[in-house]
């Protein structure tokens, strides 16, 4: 099995995690105190990971465009995570997360568009699972 394929199981496996665990950290502040917690234990442990496995020489090789696309990324998974944590604080856990995972559908496309990745028949069909999948929990 390729190394980037452990590596996504391995995220999705946390990623599952985190949104459950989240719900109960929610349970006496706001989303957005919960998500200012939260991102304090991310940006440290970022850190430690980038020092103890020495990315930080890695910095040099920046380009500007570098930065700001990083730093354009950085500024939508705040905005991401500032209404997941608002969602997850006054909704449903299981719904907010479906609802939050179909961003795969602008992400497949952003990717086809942006990226030119290859589009193929087995990516079109999990797509519209996706969809199928999120238009029977959300349309009544």
């Amino acid at each position: 099995m390729p190394t980037w394929i452990i590596y996504a199981l391995l995220s999705m496996v946390f990623a599952g995690l985190t949104a459950v665990i989240a719900k109960l950290g929610l349970k006496n502040v706001s989303g957005d105190a919960g998500l200012a917690v939260r991102t304090t234990f991310v940006f440290l442990l970022v850190w430690i990971n980038a020092i103890a496995f020495r990315h930080v020489r890695e910095f040099d090789q920046l380009s500007w465009k570098d930065v700001l696309f990083l730093g354009i990324s950085g500024v939508t998974t705040t905005l991401s995570w500032i209404f997941y944590y608002r969602a997850i604080k006054i909704g449903d856990v299981s719904t907010v997360a479906v609802i939050d995972k179909a961003s795969i559908v602008i992400t497949l496309i952003l990717s086809f568009w942006i990226l030119k990745e290859p589009f193929t028949w087995r990516i079109a069909l999990a797509t519209a699972l996706i969809v199928s999948g999120l238009l029977v929990l959300t349309v009544k």
